[in-house]
């Protein structure tokens, strides 16, 4: 189900989208179909639901496994939970409970499990199970003396703001996931916060933003501290936040980079039904629902499936192919550039070959191509999480879109919606934030996450 119309880069390429359409449109011209519920509980008792119709035929099966797998996992990660209700096929449900069990998806179970505390289950049910929605308002809290630092995979961002007004931003790099020593950690936060201390008279509240999943304003599992061993995670990063909090004697907010590329862009715009998706070391994804609040979902498409295509890109953390973390990311531009026959040093860090491929002549067809392939992701990949999200606005962030390029995957994925999802195209527009705020942003609204 590769593209008509083939990638150069990626000739090979088969959106998610057009595979669940397709699958549906079969399902639908058998005339012998069944409804399939999956229903995903988190913590609290909240919980979300998908349904679809798949084949009756037993000799169908297979089909209905290979849709039921790409939708598990698509949910778990969009949603977040411990607790996979399947309503409907019992093959279908058996296969899911051992795969996640025992099988390919374990990275996924046990990462669930981390993050919620709770063993992973996958359960049958003859009946949907009650549903629970769990959204909250996020943020846009203005007055005082405020710090918004976002914590990302190449750079430490920081403001102080002033009763709304950033009086103060900059950008420092750093290698989180190159070093196992939570001192490097928390020194080097402590430090670049104490930068936008020193810019302000007082200081009375502190928001975070940084990728990873954090509960309470806790760090439950992230990315920033992959190379620390578990032995130390408790002791030295769980609280890191925290910690700084209470040495600055502020009350704290920390929120997940997504969700807080999200308030940018609602901020910002003054819009909601709002996706924002950070490109940066890996993709990060919040939502603002229609009542402009965040709806409690994990949020985390860098997992999430886009392209079904059976020898795509595999992440290095589940090892599962065609997640979302490889194609709108910095790994998205080096992973093209060296199909374009760009060869980078084997010791250069990953952020600096993304500088490499920034600089290039933008005129250049290779340089054209890399963001229009990534474009061309974006617009097909936008109709799949349209399925799932209620979307009216998008909005870019992250290294990745700095540039031309980001201008490249906007008009791209405009294009590519047009042309093959027209009503989409009337609903959703794609948008950049001026430079500046693409860069520190995600700072300045992380600053108005605590109610004073």
């Amino acid at each position: 189900m590769a593209l008509k119309n083939k990638l150069k880069l990626d000739p090979t390429y088969e959106p998610a989208i057009i595979y669940f359409n397709e699958f549906k449109e079969e399902v639908k011209k058998s005339n012998n179909f069944e409804p399939l519920t999956v229903v995903v509980e988190r913590m609290d008792g909240f919980n979300e639901s998908y349904t679809a119709n798949i084949f009756k035929d037993p000799s169908k099966l297979d089909k209905n496994i290979f849709f039921a797998d790409r939708l598990v996992k698509t949910l778990l990660w969009l949603y977040g939970g411990y607790k996979v209700t399947i309503v409907g096929n019992k093959d279908v449900y058996e296969s899911i409970k051992k795969t996640y069990l025992e099988g390919d998806r374990l990275f996924d179970s046990k990462f669930m499990s981390r993050i919620y505390g709770k063993p992973f289950e996958v359960v049958h049910a003859v009946e949907v199970p009650k549903l629970v929605k769990g959204d909250s308002p996020i943020g846009k809290h203005l007055k005082g003396n405020r710090i918004g630092f976002d914590a990302g995979g190449s750079d430490m961002k920081v403001s102080a703001v002033v009763d709304g007004v950033p009086v103060f931003s900059t950008e420092v790099v750093w290698f989180p996931k190159l070093n196992s020593d939570p001192n490097y950690h928390k020194e080097n936060i402590r430090k670049v916060i104490q930068l936008a201390v020193e810019q302000l008279p007082s200081v009375d509240a502190l928001g975070v933003s940084s990728a990873g999943v954090y509960i309470h304003n806790e760090a439950r599992v992230a990315s920033l501290f992959i190379e620390v061993p578990d032995e130390l995670f408790e002791e030295h990063i769980t609280n890191i936040y925290k910690d700084i909090a209470k040495e600055l004697n502020v009350p704290l907010e920390v929120a997940n980079d997504g969700d807080v590329t999200a308030l940018a862009g609602s901020m910002s715009l003054g819009k909601n039904k709002l996706l924002g998706i950070a490109m940066g070391t890996s993709e990060a994804v919040g939502y603002i629902n229609a009542e402009g609040n965040v709806t409690g979902w994990l949020n985390e498409l860098a997992f999430v499936p886009v392209d079904f295509q059976k020898n795509g890109p595999i992440d290095e953390w589940s090892l599962d192919m065609g997640t979302g973390n490889k194609y709108f990311s910095q790994d998205a531009v080096i992973r093209l550039a060296e199909t374009s026959g760009i060869t980078f040093p084997e010791d250069m860090p990953l952020a600096e070959r993304l500088k490499v491929v920034q600089n290039l002549d933008e005129n250049s067809e290779t340089y054209q191509e890399i963001y229009k392939t990534i474009g061309t992701y974006l617009g097909y990949t936008l109709a799949y999480y349209e399925e799932f999200y209620d979307i009216e606005e998008v909005l870019l962030l992250g290294r990745v879109t700095s540039g031309l390029g980001g201008q490249i995957i906007v008009d791209v994925a405009t294009k590519t919606l047009k042309e093959n999802f027209e009503h989409l195209s009337k609903k959703i527009n794609i948008s950049l934030p001026d430079e500046k705020a693409r860069r520190v942003g995600q700072s300045v609204a992380a600053a108005s996450l605590v109610k004073l």
